[in-house]
């Protein structure tokens, strides 16, 4: 797999609150983790960066002879973002600065055609072929309790007032319980890793179009921030694109 990584200001911020990174081990597993913090300036720019730090730290530390099955991966990935979110909430806990901080997570772990992906928040995860573009998460925020429940529709979800308050974060609670997926790749997938400050920009069609449309991967991520700078640039915007080796798109 190849991926392209970036992460961008916005047009309205003063501070990047984003975090954003690839790691990779020998035999080719690959661990893509984005995150979106939150708590004051100081709170939030903390809490993803911390966040992308421990779980690369904890993944580059890994003896891949005591990981053999995909439970014992799963186990990893789940105890890693318990270890971030000890050291964030005991963090917040100690430092009258940091009260109240926490982060968006979503990991995604690839080993061949095998995809583990553990999230909390609202930032997402797409699944992109030839034909169609699936959002593999759930957002974990109010608005999609009231769109779930039938109480709002989705053009009142894009413009509810409280459409960032988060109902899962890494670091705002002592313990948290995580959402985990599992995927199968195809030969032809891109799995797209983003903050809100594209999803809330950028309709699913859009970026299936710019991730289908000729170019390399990092002109496709450079093109989606762009977008949605373009469309206001009101939040910070990050975007982890995988692709395929073959980076030949056939139009379909």
């Amino acid at each position: 797999m190849r991926f392209e990584v970036l992460t961008d200001i916005g047009r309205k911020r003063t501070v990047n609150e984003d975090g954003a990174a690839v790691y990779t081990l020998p035999d080719g597993t690959l661990l893509a983790v984005i995150a979106d913090g939150m708590g004051g300036h100081r709170g939030g720019d903390y809490a993803s960066r911390m966040t992308i730090r421990l779980m690369g730290e904890q993944f580059m530390n890994i003896q891949l002879d005591q990981l053999k099955t995909d439970e014992d991966w799963k186990e990893w990935l789940l105890e890693s973002v318990f270890y971030v979110n000890r050291y964030l909430f005991n963090k917040a806990s100690a430092d009258e600065q940091y009260k109240g901080m926490g982060t968006t997570l979503d990991a995604v772990l690839i080993r061949g055609s095998d995809c583990q992906i553990v999230h909390a928040g609202d930032s997402r995860v797409y699944q992109l072929n030839q034909k169609d573009v699936k959002q593999i998460t759930k957002d974990h925020s109010y608005v999609n309790v009231l769109l779930e429940n039938g109480e709002i529709t989705e053009e009142q979800a894009a413009n509810h007032p409280q459409r960032n308050w988060i109902m899962k974060a890494v670091g705002s609670e002592r313990r948290i319980d995580p959402d985990l997926y599992e995927v199968d790749l195809t030969e032809d997938t891109f799995l797209l890793l983003c903050t809100d400050g594209l999803s809330n920009k950028l309709d699913e069609q859009t970026i299936h179009k710019i991730i289908h449309a000729d170019g390399t991967l990092r002109e496709k991520v450079v093109q989606l921030v762009q977008m949605a700078n373009k469309m206001g640039g009101e939040d910070n915007i990050s975007v982890i694109l995988i692709g395929p080796d073959d980076m030949e798109v056939k139009q379909p």
